[in-house]
């Protein structure tokens, strides 16, 4: 007989798993929403926001340490009204209240802890709190109550402290535009100059430990090398992607990367992966493989993407999991790490003494007493240090890989959060269709297919507006702004992958709704929130590129490709708007503002339009196709049209890129165009050195 949970609160009728995962704490929950609201003003009780998702290893420490406990939880429901949120779900409540936490603190994180007025103005709040004092934080009881205290004695203090708080955060949240806007090639310079400056050369990346991947950073310095031919940036580059990929915080037996590496060396991960983390590291591999053809940046994308596929992937219906937890049987990296015992047992003693050698499993162990997978020596100067062929070599450790990650696929695996969310599907979906043109695996293309037709299927409301998470048979809550741009950016890529108008137009379609909800028509720019939007204390234009792009930076992306593709000019005089709100923030800051520097360099580039007028399942026209996408040419776009489709006039219609270009003799022919004026068409393909 199953036993019966003491405690059930409301976050029982939640699809999120990180809300379920609380729907037996003995803390009286509520998600976000009217009843609770309602309640704070009534009782004109303070409200304790909990934020955080389903991965984070702290949030659990926290819930079992504090949520979990009777005692403290008597003092939450005596005297707050409680409130989770996943930060998944709802980016918009996170980036607010994080924002709140960051002025009072000077740093924040998850799980987030913030004390708000009935009104929802922040007043206190942090991150992590142990529930006795230690790690120089007070203990969460004595803080409950220090707050319950202030809140009922020094009312009038809280209030007016609260309100300077919002107001500081709206004047962050939305800031004024340049009138003497100056895109130009140094802006890409100075960015360049500012990762060179924070660049570890002994390990690569940026800065000190806890280290982030620099996804969007990565693909920066790209277009840079490519525009300035700087050797040192392509060096940074392929330095920190080599390394990220040789360290723990890839897995080495399963493809895909953990969220981030608590050393500077990339060993030892926070063991969580995220879907995002994923789909922006694809990318920047991917490019790095068209830089330089080298095949070890073409090996971790297909690793990474099997993971995905096997693991992250909805294969009946299409649709892309959020995250993997970090924990598993409650505890960190269980899932992922060996001793040479173990690798002995499985391996027999010849492979297991070349396989613990090169990825340094010891007796002593590199975490807490156990190993994790990482590459010391890359394999070609291994081979030479033990005097084997690297053929062989490579072929050793891939046999004894497969054994592992068999056995290692019959433990217990980390929880997995598999709600759909339309942003993150989005940008996977970018990155697969990405991956098909570049790699040219059908599995990619069908993948990023299925997907895209869930969403649209699933997650479209009757209006045609977008909703934001799918879980369990039930889609709900508003899209925000990074729904639509990143889902629209990868319709562009899976349209320039197939041709298949459809998707252009869903694109198209998409577009306007997204410009009619969240563009600012007094100040321009974009807001978080659309205008049919539960209404916050703050409408927000943040465009920080941080762990996930800006959904203003993916909306500059979408908007200068739809321009060319659909010829609707509009569409850039609203990206120059946007970037001169973000103008001073690109020149100091521009970490923070990769992708939209990345809009930069497009922009200012003078992209490649490119046409292709012929069958696309001809021999000739894969072979163009192929021919294109090997090469690094970032700033592009390309339409095809099958001169035999009986959809030509409505084809043409859509995209004018294409309108009134013939083939030449019947072969397949390549328009290559700048600002809709082309150069001679040709159906040569080596004429593409020249022409691009």
């Amino acid at each position: 007989m199953k036993n019966t949970p003491k405690h059930t609160n409301r976050l029982i009728d939640e699809t999120s798993p990180y809300l379920l995962q609380h729907a037996h704490n003995p803390v009286d929950w509520y998600p976000w929403g009217e009843e609770a609201l309602n309640l704070a003003k009534e009782l004109d009780k303070p409200i304790l926001l909990s934020i955080g998702y389903s991965a984070c290893h702290w949030c659990h420490v926290m819930e079992r340490e504090s949520f979990e406990n009777e005692e403290i939880a008597a003092i939450m429901n005596k005297h707050y009204i409680n409130i989770k949120v996943d930060r998944e779900e709802r980016p918009d409540l996170d980036e607010i209240y994080m924002s709140a936490v960051q002025i009072m603190t000077g740093s924040g994180g998850w799980p987030m802890t913030v004390f708000l007025t009935p009104d929802r103005k922040p007043f206190y709040g942090g991150t992590y709190f142990p529930p006795d004092d230690r790690y120089g934080r007070p203990g969460f009881p004595k803080l409950l109550v220090a707050v319950k205290d202030a809140y009922q004695n020094k009312r009038a203090d809280i209030d007016e402290q609260a309100e300077k708080l919002v107001s500081h955060i709206n004047q962050i949240s939305n800031p004024k535009s340049v009138d003497d806007l100056l895109l130009d090639d140094k802006i890409i310079e100075q960015a360049f100059y500012h990762y060179q400056n924070r660049f570890d050369s002994q390990h690569g990346g940026f800065g000190q430990a806890p280290k982030f991947p620099p996804g969007m950073g990565l693909i920066l310095l790209l277009r840079y090398w490519k525009r300035s031919g700087n050797s040192r940036a392509l060096h940074i580059v392929e330095f920190t992607l080599e390394k990220m990929a040789r360290g723990g915080m890839y897995d080495q037996l399963g493809g895909g990367f953990h969220r981030y590496s608590t050393d500077e060396i990339w060993l030892v991960p926070h063991f969580e992966k995220m879907l995002y983390d994923n789909s922006l590291l694809t990318v920047a591999y991917l490019e790095a493989f068209q830089a330089t053809s080298k095949p070890f940046y073409r090996e971790v994308v297909e690793e990474t993407l099997d993971y995905v596929l096997r693991e992250m992937y909805n294969q009946q219906n299409g649709g892309f999991y959020s995250t993997q937890d970090a924990d598993s049987e409650g505890v960190e990296g269980k899932f992922f790490v060996w001793t040479p015992g173990e690798v002995e047992q499985i391996l027999g003693q010849a492979d297991a003494k070349i396989f613990c050698d090169f990825y340094d499993v010891t007796d002593h162990g590199n975490f807490e007493h156990q190993n994790i997978l990482w590459v010391k020596t890359p394999a070609d100067l291994y081979a030479k240090k033990i005097k084997i062929d690297q053929a062989n070599l490579v072929n050793i450790l891939n046999r004894c890989k497969k054994k592992l990650f068999e056995i290692r696929d019959k433990r217990i695996k980390p929880g997995l959060d598999d709600k759909i969310l339309t942003s993150w599907n989005g940008l996977m979906i970018r990155s697969m269709g990405l991956a098909y043109q570049i790699l040219g695996d059908l599995r990619y293309l069908e993948a990023a297919e299925k997907s895209a037709k869930f969403i649209l299927t699933e997650l479209v409301r009757k209006n045609g507006h977008l909703l934001r998470t799918h879980r369990a048979g039930k889609s709900h809550l508003n899209a925000c702004l990074e729904d639509y741009s990143y889902f629209i950016a990868g319709l562009i890529e899976l349209y320039q992958a197939s041709f298949d108008p459809y998707w252009l137009r869903e694109a198209d379609r998409l577009n306007q709704i997204m410009i009619s909800q969240f563009w600012d028509p007094q100040n321009g720019g974009f807001f978080f929130t659309g205008k049919d939007y539960p209404e916050l204390i703050v409408r927000s234009k943040s465009a920080y590129d941080g762990a996930t792009p800006s959904g203003a930076s993916m909306a500059i992306h979408v908007l200068l490709r739809l321009a060319i593709l659909l010829n609707q000019p509009d569409l850039i005089e609203k990206a120059k708007t946007t970037f001169s709100l973000y103008d001073h923030a690109m020149k100091t800051a521009p970490s923070g503002s990769a992708q939209m520097l990345c809009g930069v360099d497009f922009l200012i580039d003078t992209p490649k339009e490119i046409a292709i007028i012929g069958n696309p399942l001809s021999e000739q026209t894969q072979e163009i196709l192929k021919d294109i996408h090997r090469r690094f040419v970032p700033n592009k776009v390309v339409a095809l049209l099958n001169p035999n489709t009986e959809d030509r006039q409505k084809i043409e219609e859509l995209i004018p890129l294409l309108a009134s270009k013939t083939s030449i003799d019947g072969k397949t022919t390549i328009y290559v165009c700048q600002n809709y004026a082309c150069q001679l068409p040709t159906t040569d393909v080596g004429d593409l050195d020249k022409l691009l």
